[in-house]
């Protein structure tokens, strides 16, 4: 316990440092990376310091990881060069107890980052995307186009040439309803159709139903209560996840699932979710194998492994899950097999550590 207490003791003001460090670096390129459009666009100081400060969570969320593996792994290699894990090691404690209270903090960042990022990281990203917009003079559509959506078990196909979210309204609607066995009932046609709060009413609708020999017969139609498909389900494309809470999100997935959009890119970035709060947990298991590994330079050799560490681990994730939003492998796996791949690389390093 003694020793427990010493370790988190040695550990946090290098984890508070590096956290500043990268978090500063972080916003500081996002700054960068958009100040000659801020200047071009004659954005004020104050409207650029907010759209900074609206980053610092989405920055602290980036950072988190790889302060833990800087601070884990230059922790132990300075108690290593002072000879203290030597003192540790005679006395017959084993490395992997002595480290076992930065496992602790590594399972414990895990949990927070994940409620960090659903609670204050998604609303503060969205509202720093919005302001932006507003700031660059971007225009965000509020238009899909070519939207087609299935609905009751795929009895009834929508296809709407035009949506407009913040009217909620649809232009150009065919609906063709179906069969149980996928024949041809009818076909409604309609210049566009309006959402009352429970159901759709179509302007200027005609029915072709279609007959045993084959030819569509037309008739008016008459406006009912039958067609009460969201609008949300026909705006989903245009929604981002990383702007959705992890629930939503996963709505979102079976919404399109059910409606017969692509769905596969949600679905990765849904794992994705979880996947990336484990990161810290990831980092920790691959952090304390490397702190007994330096005796000299330790301050610069943390920093680059932990820099080298990261990069490979962010390659291989980015090659995942576009793998996985492409279709290629599943989307568990895309989003899964980076972590798992380096706890493995973290047991197996720890397992040949100096003890």
């Amino acid at each position: 316990m003694i020793l427990d207490k010493y370790l988190v003791k040695q550990f946090f003001p290098v984890f508070l440092i590096a956290v500043s460090m990268f978090v500063l670096l972080l916003v500081l390129i996002d700054l960068f990376m958009n100040l000659a459009r801020y200047l071009s666009n004659e954005v004020s100081p104050l409207d650029i310091f907010r759209v900074c400060v609206l980053y610092l969570p989405k920055s602290f969320s980036y950072a988190l990881p790889v302060s833990l593996l800087f601070a884990a792994a230059y922790t132990l290699g300075e108690l290593f060069a002072r000879n203290e894990l030597t003192s540790v090691f005679t006395s017959g404690i084993r490395f992997s107890r002595f480290s076992m209270a930065l496992l602790v903090i590594g399972f414990a960042a895990s949990i927070f980052a994940f409620f960090f990022d659903d609670i204050l990281v998604i609303p503060t990203l969205k509202m720093k995307n919005d302001l932006s917009t507003i700031l660059l003079r971007q225009q965000r559509s509020e238009f899909q186009a070519d939207i087609v959506v299935k609905a009751k078990g795929g009895q009834l196909i929508y296809a709407v040439d035009y949506f407009d979210s913040e009217s909620q309204t649809m232009y150009g609607v065919s609906i063709i309803q179906q069969d149980e066995n996928g024949g041809i009932v009818s076909l409604i046609r309609a210049q566009r159709g309006a959402w009352l709060g429970e159901y759709w009413e179509f302007a200027s609708p005609v029915i072709y139903d279609w007959t045993d020999d084959g030819f569509m017969r037309y008739r008016n139609f008459e406006n009912t209560d039958e067609y009460r498909e969201e609008p949300d389900t026909f705006r989903r494309n245009l929604v981002n996840v990383e702007e959705l809470h992890f629930l939503d999100a996963g709505y979102l997935v079976r919404d399109l699932r059910i409606a017969g959009l692509p769905f596969i890119e949600a679905l990765a970035d849904y794992h994705h979710r979880l996947s990336f709060a484990a990161v810290s947990f990831v980092v920790i298991i691959l952090s304390i194998p490397m702190g007994g590994r330096f005796r000299k330079n330790i301050l610069l050799m943390s920093l680059l492994s932990s820099l080298l560490s990261a990069v490979v681990f962010y390659v291989i994730e980015m090659i995942t899950m576009m793998m996985a939003r492409l279709g290629y492998i599943p989307p568990l796996i895309g989003a899964w097999f980076p972590v798992l791949f380096f706890i493995a690389l973290g047991v197996l390093l720890l397992r040949t550590a100096k003890t």
